[in-house]
C-alpha cells in the first residue's frame, strides 16, 4: 500500500506546486507603469503644456504588502 501513497503524494505536491506558481505570477499593480524618478515626462496632452492636471477623479494609492519587494 505505500507504493501507491508516493505517487498520490507527488500528483498533489505538483498540483499545489502549479497552483501557488499561477497565483504569485498574478501578484503586482495594475494600472501604467511607473517611470523612475529622475525621468522626463514627454507627453503630447495638451493639459502638460498648460500646467494644469488632468481632470477625472484622482485615486488614492493602495498600499501592498508586498509592495518592498517589486
Amino acid at each position: 500500500m505505500a507504493s501507491t501513497d508516493r505517487p498520490m503524494t507527488f500528483r498533489v505536491a505538483l498540483g499545489l506546486t502549479v497552483v501557488a506558481a499561477l497565483a504569485l505570477s498574478g501578484c503586482g499593480r495594475k494600472g501604467p507603469l511607473e517611470a523612475p524618478p529622475s525621468a522626463q515626462a514627454v507627453t503630447t496632452d495638451q493639459s502638460a503644456d498648460t500646467g494644469t492636471p488632468p481632470s477625472g477623479p484622482v485615486k488614492p494609492k493602495r498600499h501592498f504588502f508586498l509592495d518592498p519587494l517589486l
